[in-house]
Parts: structure tokens; C-alpha cells; sequence
């Protein structure tokens, strides 16, 4: 297996940590090595780190999806949203979901009465 595709299958922060455990072994004291306990200790931490990573990701893809579902049936509701004024001030407008339009960054957005409003800015929703 090629350094380069160990390097993509790893997050940034699990090449980090491996960086610095290597890094340690590299430089401990020959005279005083690093006890079996504490090797043990730290790779016990860096399994916890990956984990977390990956529960982190899952999190977030729940979370897009249920974004997204719950957007969805808003489509034909009418919603009330704080919008922009001319001149820089909030302001309530109510209108009817027309279509969800989901970015590319998973953001998502909600077209009513052909205006875009972010899903955060709906402050009611009424059938």
C-alpha cells in the first residue's frame, strides 16, 4: 500500500496524532522508554479519536438528512420569515413555499414566493 493512499484513506487529525506519536518514539529518552501502559494509553485515545471522527460524519449526514425531509414538507405551506428591508432593517413577510433547493454544502434553502429564505430564517409555518 503506497504512503499516498494510507495519507487518503486517514482523517488530517488522525495523520496528525500518528505524526506526533511517532515523533515521541523518535525522540524518547533511551535510557527512560516509554512504559508499555502509556503506549497502551495513547492508542487507546487515537481509537477514540476515530471513532469520534466517524460519528461525527454520521451525525452530520442525519442531520442533512432530516434538514432536507423536514424542508420538503414545507413545499405548498405557508411560512412566515424575517426578510431584509431596502433599507437594512428586518422585517416579517409570510408567504407559500414553492420549491427546497439544496446547496451544494448541504444549505438549505426554501423558495417562497419566488424569493430565496434560508430554512433558519422561518420563524412559523401554517397549513
Amino acid at each position: 500500500m503506497s504512503t499516498e493512499s494510507t495519507a487518503s484513506s486517514v482523517s488530517s487529525t488522525q495523520l496528525e496524532y500518528m505524526n506526533l506519536l511517532v515523533t515521541q518514539l523518535q525522540n524518547q529518552n533511551p535510557l527512560e522508554p516509554m512504559d508499555g501502559t502509556d503506549m497502551t494509553a495513547q492508542l487507546a485515545q487515537f481509537s477514540q479519536l476515530e471513532m469520534l471522527d466517524s460519528m461525527n460524519t454520521s451525525f452530520s449526514k442525519v442531520l442533512d438528512s432530516v434538514q432536507s425531509s423536514y424542508a420538503s414538507s414545507l413545499i405548498g405551506k405557508e411560512v412566515s420569515f424575517y426578510a431584509k428591508a431596502a433599507d437594512g432593517a428586518s422585517e416579517l413577510e409570510t408567504g407559500q413555499v414553492e420549491e427546497v433547493v439544496l446547496g451544494d454544502e448541504g444549505e438549505v434553502t426554501l423558495v417562497v414566493d419566488g424569493e430565496k429564505v434560508s430554512l433558519a430564517a422561518v420563524v412559523s409555518i401554517r397549513e
